[in-house]
């Protein structure tokens, strides 16, 4: 028979582990750590790749956002650049008209003055005005052709149709028309808008 001493010193609570399930047990510790370390990178990531695609579809948005305004006060401001020009033309044609309302042989006289800057050899020079205009253009014609040196007739006609300060003046092979109303339209349609019908 064989005796055991008593062991005093051993913790029966916990048992012995051998060596090799010692190593077992640290390697199951180091792939359980590597794993969880894995995971928390792959959860890392992931998240990552979710607020990058929340951030790419806010960016998205907002320059969307920003777009459709710039669009709108691209509108808006293309709108307050029309009518200004709308306004500046009425206002234009307004005071223009007063002014030659007020003034008609102005507008006639510079007519004249340019034809006879060119037509010192002709023989003969007519100018038809409003009737209300003969007896004033007849006396502005008679000045001016001294002015400028023409020597040939002059002869003033009184057209009913005609408004105050448009004139056609005629010579054998030329002539010269300053209507108002086309002048009007040629300056409308230069700024891009439309005559008023109703003048």
């Amino acid at each position: 028979m064989n005796a055991r001493p008593f062991l005093f010193d051993t913790d029966f609570r916990r048992p012995q582990a051998s060596p090799a399930a010692t190593a077992a047990a640290q390697e199951i510790a180091a792939a359980t750590a590597a794993a969880h370390a894995s995971g928390v990178q792959a959860g890392r990531a992931q998240a990552e790749a979710q607020v990058q695609g929340r951030l790419s579809d806010a960016l998205t948005r907002l320059s969307l956002a920003a777009a459709g305004l710039l669009a709108q006060a691209d509108a808006r401001d293309a709108e307050r650049e029309a009518q200004a020009i709308e306004v500046a033309a009425l206002l234009a044609a307004r005071i223009a008209g007063d002014a030659l309302d007020a003034r008609p042989l102005a507008a006639i006289g510079e007519a004249v003055r340019a034809a006879l800057h060119h037509l010192r050899g002709v023989p003969h020079l007519v100018v038809r005005v409003n009737d209300a205009l003969v007896d004033e253009t007849e006396a502005l014609m008679k000045g001016l052709a001294r002015e400028r040196g023409y020597e040939g007739r002059l002869v003033v006609l009184g057209e009913p149709d005609l408004l105050p300060g448009d004139a056609r003046l005629e010579w054998a092979d030329g002539g010269i028309v300053r209507d108002r109303a086309r002048i009007e339209a040629a300056c409308l349609d230069a700024l891009g808008l439309t005559p008023d019908p109703a003048t």
